[in-house]
């Protein structure tokens, strides 16, 4: 960090509402699409399905990165470190309780099963928080090495399975493998984000925060893009490298097919539970590029979603009710997250539906951004 305080930077929360808006666009898929399949399987999905579930692998990476980069922006603006752990490990907790209440109540509504734990995004932005709240006290060599080996090495661990730990089987799919936990007596865990790996694109995102401060790229934004365009080209060769070597980085191989598209999502077809190597270097590739580019982008859309980005935790509680409970009035009853039956609109329906979800929200997330920022209220930066 060099003299000067960092400024904001309009690129960060930009960056952080454009994947909240492309979240919103998935779970309005799961809610309203008559694909009721796996839009990444290649037996049976198109083109335009495959694409629309890929961009939207974007959200998770962006959000563990923005977290450490955040955090690091933080200390650059004045928060001592004490202040800084203190506040990272409340409002882990707070993220946690939040999935398993408001979340949950959210996906499930009407469905709702009180033996049903599903551990999902902000369970892994909690528990990235807390351990993010250790890891600050270390040196940013230390940080960045361990976030580094993480990201790389985790998938080293693939051939280490639950079912051959015992009783340690359920702690190692909560930390790497994820799928069950418990099962059984009316109960059931699932973890559908083993922490592991994104811990580690925590930490890398505080190393960022940490490069973004530096006097020589905070005061210059020509040197800024090209340090985030060069980044981003890297992980994207990387990602290309491994993806043709196809030995290391992704569980699933890639392989020639009947036809051009589906050997082209084939080879992009890449992990996320638990996040691949060459799945975060694709996602983290491109949110560097976008990143850069957003370093410039000025307008009345980039406006809103610079808005939804000042309040991302409003926006996710409420898009989540918000999608399910439309979806539920034009069915006319529940329209479960896991439902098979055959109702359901085309793919051009569910953007539609998303793009008008997302201008019922602005207003809303503009009325709270303007309440957070009048407010000294400690509390309300916990939402």
């Amino acid at each position: 960090m060099g003299g000067t305080r960092a400024a904001r930077l309009d690129s960060l929360d930009l960056l952080r509402g454009f994947v909240m808006a492309l979240m919103a666009l998935d779970h309005t898929r799961d809610y309203w699409s008559s694909s009721r399949f796996d839009p990444t399987d290649l037996a049976v999905t198109t083109p335009a399905l495959f694409a629309t579930r890929w961009i939207t692998h974007l959200c998770a990476p962006v959000f563990m990165l923005l977290v450490g980069t955040g955090a690091y922006l933080s200390l650059a603006r004045g928060m001592s470190k004490r202040s800084l752990s203190r506040f990272l490990l409340t409002r882990g907790v707070w993220m946690i309780i939040l999935e398993f209440t408001v979340v949950k109540l959210g996906w499930f509504l009407t469905d709702f099963n009180p033996g049903l734990y599903l551990l999902l995004v902000l369970w892994a932005l909690g528990w990235s928080m807390i351990i993010l709240a250790a890891l600050i006290h270390l040196p940013m060599w230390a940080i960045a090495t361990i976030s580094t080996v993480i990201v790389v090495g985790h998938n080293a661990l693939d051939g280490i399975h639950s079912a051959d730990l015992g009783a340690f089987g359920p702690v190692w799919a909560v930390l790497h493998q994820g799928g069950p936990v418990v099962s059984g007596g009316g109960f059931e865990v699932f973890a559908a984000y083993p922490l592991i790996p994104w811990m580690g694109v925590a930490g890398l995102g505080y190393v960022l925060g940490a490069v973004l401060s530096r006097d020589d790229v905070q005061g210059d934004p020509a040197r800024r893009r090209r340090l985030l365009v060069g980044i981003g080209a890297a992980l994207l060769a990387l990602f290309a490298v491994l993806r043709v070597a196809d030995v290391y980085g992704e569980p699933m191989s890639w392989m020639t097919r009947g036809d051009t598209a589906t050997t082209v999502m084939s080879f992009f077809s890449v992990s996320k539970y638990p996040p691949s190597l060459c799945y975060l270097c694709a996602t983290l590739g491109v949110a560097m590029l976008l990143l850069a580019a957003f370093d410039r982008w000025r307008g009345g859309l980039a406006e809103v979603l610079i808005t939804f980005g000042r309040v991302p935790m409003f926006y996710y509680l409420l898009h989540i009710p918000l999608v399910h409970i439309a979806a539920n009035l034009a069915y006319g009853g529940e329209r479960g997250l896991f439902s098979d039956d055959p109702w359901g609109i085309p793919l051009w329906g569910v953007y539609a539906v998303w793009i008008a979800a997302c201008v019922l929200l602005y207003p809303l997330c503009r009325w709270y951004a303007a309440v957070k920022s009048r407010s000294t209220s400690a509390w309300l930066r916990y939402l």
